[in-house]
């Protein structure tokens, strides 16, 4: 009887939450990209930051949001401590900072913050079809400002 109930709740509440599955990984972005170009939406994350908790739970499940993503960018969301290597246009970025620094942030996360200041999640990049960074915010967005800024940069 309770995993009928427990089904029951799961259904129903699942109408609630938009699903998230608009999020690629880097070697998807590839392929996309080649395919069918169009801008592209960066999320650097990582398990330890609460603005990054904070988005995902109130901002990235609104159902406006996951919409734009969805339809206007090709999204891609990545751990920045992530511990395996990536493959990316033709090169292999690797978490060199591994068991070497209390914060080991992934080479990746690193290319795109930055060398003028270090990284700092949650990390959201804008970039054309093109791949040119059109913007960069190193900071927590409401679902408001997010929406705006995927809306203008289309």
């Amino acid at each position: 009887m309770k995993s009928v109930l427990m089904t029951l709740m799961v259904l129903v509440l699942s109408r609630y939450v938009p699903a998230q599955d608009y999020w690629l990984d880097f070697e998807q972005l590839e392929d996309s990209l080649r395919a069918n170009p169009k801008p592209v939406f960066l999320y650097f994350q990582t398990d330890w930051c609460s603005y990054c908790r904070k988005m995902e739970a109130e901002v990235f499940t609104k159902e406006i949001i996951s919409t734009e993503l969805s339809e206007h960018y090709y999204a891609v969301k990545f751990d920045a401590e992530y511990p395996e290597d990536v493959l990316f246009d033709g090169k292999r970025f690797s978490n060199r900072n591994l068991k070497k620094s209390r914060t080991p942030f992934h080479d990746i996360a690193l290319l795109f913050s930055g060398e003028q200041k270090a990284f700092a999640p949650p990390l959201i990049i804008l970039l054309d079809e093109r791949f040119f960074i059109r913007k960069k915010i190193n900071s927590y967005l409401d679902s408001k400002s997010l929406y705006t800024l995927l809306s203008s940069h289309r």
